[in-house]
């Protein structure tokens, strides 16, 4: 009886809450919808060819955040980053050295120079004084000769692998995953991690892209099968599994509009900048995740 006595004043003072809530909210939308615009809206925009080039987008993406302030995590290790001349991989390559790290990354010569040149002055002027200069290696990972010649050149110039980071994966029709990681891992030892990229799509689903669905999802089956084979030797392996972000694999894939509407079903309502998805690999590459394998990160 006492509960039913009360029960008007609750619901008045929920509903006082739920006001206060919603208002809250939406001034909080108002004061941030200029933020937001720099993942929304981008302009109409098409290239020709895969997997696109990032100088020649306009806006160009995002891959620094002025506001992040790096405290030495990957200190004193050495990484090597494929696909690391634009998109995520361009954010990743920047947090890594800012962070104290030794940075290789892989690009696909004749396509890719003039990204893979940026990238490449941009991580030469932001290292730290103790890590050793970065290289820009350019090789086609679908041939198994070039997965070696890229792990010799590394090894050859840093001595180890530490950080094998899979932003632009090896195809895994044209050169299976464990042939590429077979020459890598003969240089990594206890403590290194290895980081697999893969997509929103292997776990939601894509009507519209069932064949690249298919192959996000055999990467994450690989990621965790990898991680329990090599759990026993000190080695992690974890993935980033990111929802729309814009890269220039955006409009060098889709139709020239629908770039303006890439992102807008997700509960942010617009594709990330590729600076807001770099936080997650820097993470499973340092000693913050040490707890951590088999496991994906979902950035929206």
């Amino acid at each position: 009886m006492q509960l039913l006595l009360f029960f008007p004043l609750y619901i008045a003072t929920f509903c006082a809450s739920l006001r206060c809530v919603l208002t809250t909210v939406t001034q909080i939308d108002q004061r941030g919808e200029k933020m937001a615009t720099n993942g929304r809206n981008f302009p109409p925009q098409k290239q020709e060819h895969q997997p696109g080039l990032e100088h020649v987008m306009n806006p160009s993406p995002q891959f620094m955040n002025p506001n992040y302030k790096p405290a030495g995590k990957l200190q004193g290790k050495v990484a090597l980053v494929t696909g690391g001349d634009s998109g995520i991989g361009r954010a990743v390559c920047y947090l890594f050295v800012k962070e104290g790290a030794t940075v290789a990354f892989t690009f696909v010569k004749g396509r890719e120079d003039k990204d893979a040149d940026d990238t490449l002055r941009l991580l030469l002027e932001n290292k730290t004084g103790d890590a050793k200069n970065p290289i820009a290696i350019a090789a086609d990972l679908g041939f198994d000769e070039n997965c070696k010649k890229v792990v010799d050149e590394v090894v050859e110039n840093y001595g180890r692998i530490d950080i094998l980071n899979s932003t632009r994966p090896v195809p895994l029709m044209k050169s299976p995953r464990i042939v590429w990681l077979g020459h890598a891992l003969r240089y990594m030892n206890v403590g290194s991690s290895i980081i697999n990229t893969t997509s929103v799509d292997a776990y939601l689903g894509n009507p519209e892209l069932m064949d690249y669905a298919s192959t996000k999802g055999a990467i994450v089956s690989f990621t965790r099968g990898l991680a329990l084979q090599l759990a026993q030797k000190g080695i992690r392996v974890n993935g980033v599994a990111p929802g729309p972000v814009y890269t220039p694999i955006r409009p060098a894939s889709m139709e020239e509009s629908d770039v303006s509407e890439w992102g807008s079903k997700t509960p942010m309502g617009r594709a990330a900048q590729p600076h807001e998805i770099s936080p997650s690999f820097v993470f499973l590459a340092s000693d913050d995740s040490t707890y951590f394998t088999g496991q994906f990160l979902h950035p929206n």
